[in-house]
């Protein structure tokens, strides 16, 4: 908590304001209007009239939404805009040290700008509740998985494993040419996941974390026909930044665009002053590194951290909201706070922790282990850089680097901390996706090479 001493209008007296510092984010920079106070016989009557009626609608509304089997661990109220509602009020966020030490800098930054609310974010259970010892992923209440697909990630393997490779109950239903499944709850005919395999890109295509949390439960609503108190459970992967930003520039070399992402906030779409296309024509096919790297809109630097973020706390796409520096400043402590309270986070290049860590976050197993790719064709693209370019794409993706830096840590003390609990680690580390029998596991086939070939669903 900070204190704030602000001299009165007649010079004689102060009031000493006390700030949470989570919200310091919040606030200008010494910049406050104080107002002479209303007699207190004019101002109690409308309180007291505001006060018993949201006492009353509170008890109704309380009563009315809130199933008994979620109410106790509900999400769904409003959020303020910092991202704040994803758990971080709870405490840390895996343990050894928590997110305070992890994100230190970057939390408690006076901004120069007020920030608009994104009202209806909804950003899930934390990390922490799910760890709860009484807590348990529930696919015959209303509990929702929602995977943030970031692009070159090895999000596609991912995705496929969840919908064909779970051991279910009720397996997931796949449709070859649709390259789409049904991903029902034991009884009854719900979505328990909201993934591109699954429901499609219905929240726009790759939607990034402002996206989703303002238009998962309406999209569920609309789907299923019906008004539902659901729980919400994030989850995302992240990978090394240079490998996928070299990734992601030969995916467009062969003629990816993903130009129908909806680039969403604050209830519009990113306008063509914002972001201004990198190319002429129908794609950017065949485009040379050094033209890709020189583009100042393109999408592909910082992608993870810009995806993670809460992009109303920085204006959405208007650059000239605030200064470069402050705005990196802003998403890179967003991006961090809301992955760390995100339910399951997983690195591509440690296939086998984040395949340990899900099934033990989850208590679901996966029927196959997950293949590691050391070598792809970001490899070759990598060792093929001169001096100049390597320093001009660290720099790019200089906010990526560092969240990076923090997921590894962060990812290793969940580790840590799931291995201690578990008596039986060592079997159980050994033999992930060996199981004695497939229940309900798929036997639909799909390629899973992470540097797949772009298909008219990218484009």
């Amino acid at each position: 908590m900070k204190k704030v001493m602000i001299p009165s209008l007649d010079m004689k007296k102060s009031i000493s304001v006390k700030v949470d510092s989570d919200l310091t984010l919040l606030l200008s920079s010494g910049v406050y209007e104080i107002k002479k106070m209303e007699p207190r016989w004019r101002l109690r009557r409308p309180i007291i009239v505001v006060c018993l009626f949201l006492a009353i609608a509170g008890i109704i509304g309380f009563g009315y939404y809130c199933p008994d089997q979620v109410c106790a661990l509900s999400r769904r109220e409003v959020t303020s805009s910092v991202g704040l509602g994803g758990g971080m009020a709870s405490g840390s966020s895996g343990g050894g040290g928590g997110l305070t030490e992890l994100t230190a800098g970057y939390e408690h930054d006076n901004l120069g700008k007020p920030v608009q609310q994104n009202l209806l974010a909804n950003p899930g259970l934390s990390y922490e509740e799910v760890l709860n010892d009484d807590f348990q992923f529930d696919m015959n209440a209303h509990d929702v998985m929602v995977f943030l697909h970031i692009q070159k990630t090895g999000g596609t393997s991912f995705g496929k494993h969840l919908v064909r490779d779970l051991d279910l109950k009720r397996p997931c239903t796949c449709q070859r040419k649709k390259k789409r499944c049904y991903c029902f709850r034991p009884h009854r005919n719900e979505n328990w996941l909201f993934s591109r395999y699954s429901t499609g890109w219905k929240c726009g295509l790759h939607a990034d974390w402002t996206e989703l949390t303002g238009c998962v439960d309406q999209e569920l609503d609309k789907n299923e026909g019906e008004t539902a108190k659901r729980r919400y459970f994030y989850i995302t992967l992240l990978r090394e930044p240079i490998a996928r930003y070299l990734s992601e520039f030969r995916h467009v070399q062969r003629g990816a665009t993903w130009k129908n992402a909806r680039h969403w906030c604050l209830g519009r779409h990113a306008t063509p002053d914002e972001l201004p296309p990198c190319y002429n024509g129908a794609n950017w096919n065949g485009v040379a590194l050094d033209e890709f790297a020189g583009c100042e809109s393109n999408l592909a630097a910082n992608r993870q951290t810009r995806m993670l973020a809460d992009l109303a706390l920085v204006g959405c796409y208007n650059k000239t909201y605030m200064p470069t520096a402050e705005r990196d400043r802003i998403m890179l402590a967003s991006a961090k706070r809301n992955l760390a309270a995100m339910s399951y986070f997983g690195l591509t290049e440690y296939q086998k922790i984040s395949q340990y860590i899900f099934e033990e976050t989850f208590n679901l197993r996966f029927a196959i282990p997950f293949e590691q790719h050391n070598t792809t064709v970001s490899t070759v693209t990598m060792n093929s850089l001169t001096p100049t370019q390597r320093a001009r794409i660290d720099q790019l993706n200089a906010l990526d680097l560092e969240l990076y830096a923090f997921a590894k840590k962060l990812m290793f003390q969940r580790f840590e901390r799931l291995k201690a609990k578990d008596n039986d680690f060592e079997v159980r580390f050994a033999h992930l996706g060996n199981l004695g029998v497939r229940n309900g596991v798929t036997e639909f086939n799909w390629d899973s090479n992470i540097d797949d070939m772009p298909s008219n669903e990218h484009h």
